[in-house]
This record gives C-alpha cells, structure tokens and sequence, in this order.
C-alpha cells in the first residue's frame, strides 16, 4: 500500500513538474509545445487562460479514450480527469509566477526555451517511471493506436501534427498571422524526448522510482517503453 501511494505521489509530482516546463516554454516566447498550442492560441484570443483551455482540451481526449476504447476503457483511467485538473492548474501557476519573465533577446528567449524543455523532460521521465496514471494526451493516442493498429510513435507524430496545423490555422483566424507558434514549437518536439533519454539513463532516481511499481516489469518492456517516450512524449 505504501508503495502504491507513493507510486501516484511521484506521478503527481512528475505531472506538476510537467506543467511548470509547458510555462518555461511559453513564456520563452518562441512558441508553446504541440500538444499546448491549440489551448495557448485560443488563450490569446479569448478570456480563459492557457490552463484553463488545456484543462477543456484534455477532457475532449479523455472523452475520446472513452468512445475509442468502450468497454476496454479501464474505470481507473477516469482520474485522468484529477490529472488533468493539476496539469492545468498547475500550468496558470507557472505561468502567473512567470508573469515578471517576458525576454526580448533572442539568445534569452533560447536559453529559456531549452531550459523549459529539460524541466519538461525531466516532469515526463517522473511522470512515466512509476507507471501509475495516463495523461489524457498519451491516453488518446494509446487509444487512437489501439483502434487503428498503427505504431504508437507514427500516430503521435500525426497527432501533434494535426494540432499544430489546427493551431495555424485559428491563428490566421484570429490575428491574420501566425501567432503562439514558432520555433519553440519545433524545438520542444525535437529535444524535450531526448531529455527524458538522458533522465531516463544517467539520473539515479529515475530507476529509484520505477521500483515502487507494484509488479516488476520485464527489462524489455522498459526498454520498450523508454523509447516510445523519448519518441513521442512533450508532454503535458
């Protein structure tokens, strides 16, 4: 028992971690996350903020999981909605703690942009090394995969593809332009995946925490599952 809530104290933590790497990111100024730029476009158009269109964004994944999946929907995967109402709220407290960082130097906005995606990295290697919860954004398209039959990472690619062209065109909408998105956008789907791998195999308490699942999981099955992440995640 001790084990399992420390298992989801970790997820917590991982998911918290997670948030405030999406706020480093954006306010870097250079262009949000793919999985956040639909929710940061439609932040600056209209009154809600970034976490509280992520928290209604991510409801519309779960409740897709629900009609992909059916039945085989596991009951426990509805606290992804609990999850959901951390990640989201967690990100407007990043980002209102942030509210004294608005860089206008390219060479800060970088380093901050990488520094977001290393905090970011380092929430998912957290997030994921318990194996407790999904996050509603992996919970899609595990399903997505699940129904389709096509490879976790490939369907992943689509689907951040998709919502950054979703993204564009709600900016040109809006402001005639593109606006939320840039080279931050490209950049996080580039490293943040390569930080989870340098987390997952240098930082000792990543193996520390994949301990405290409450059934061992096969070397292979790590391995597998260190890649798909590295592969695929950014995130929150």
């Amino acid at each position: 028992m001790r084990k399992l809530v420390y298992r989801y104290l970790w997820f917590t933590i991982g998911v918290i971690i997670n948030a405030f790497g999406v706020a480093i990111i954006t306010k870097a100024a250079l262009g949000t996350s793919p999985i956040s730029s639909v929710p940061y476009v439609l932040s600056l158009r209209f009154a809600p903020s970034l976490g509280q269109f992520t928290f209604v964004f991510n409801l519309l994944f779960i409740a897709v999981q629900v009609v992909l999946r059916g039945r085989k929907f596991p009951p426990i995967q509805f606290l992804q909605i609990v999850v959901n109402l951390v990640f989201s709220a967690f990100i407007d407290v990043g980002m209102k703690a942030l509210w004294w960082f608005e860089p206008s130097f390219l060479p800060v906005k970088l380093v901050a942009l990488v520094l977001g995606c290393a905090v970011l990295g380092f929430g998912i290697s957290v997030e994921v090394a318990p194996d407790a919860l999904l996050v509603p954004g992996e919970g899609i398209v595990g399903a997505i995969t699940e129904r389709t039959g096509k490879r976790f990472g490939s369907v992943k690619i689509v689907f951040d593809v998709t919502l950054v062209a979703i993204a564009l065109i709600l900016s040109f909408c809006f402001f005639h332009g593109v606006n939320g998105l840039g080279l931050g956008t490209v950049v996080s789907a580039l490293i943040v995946g390569r930080f989870v791998n340098l987390f997952n195999a240098h930082l000792p308490l990543i193996p520390r925490i994949r301990m405290l699942r409450a059934v061992a999981v096969p070397e292979d099955v790590d391995a597998a599952e260190e890649e798909k992440t590295a592969e695929v995640e950014e995130s929150a």
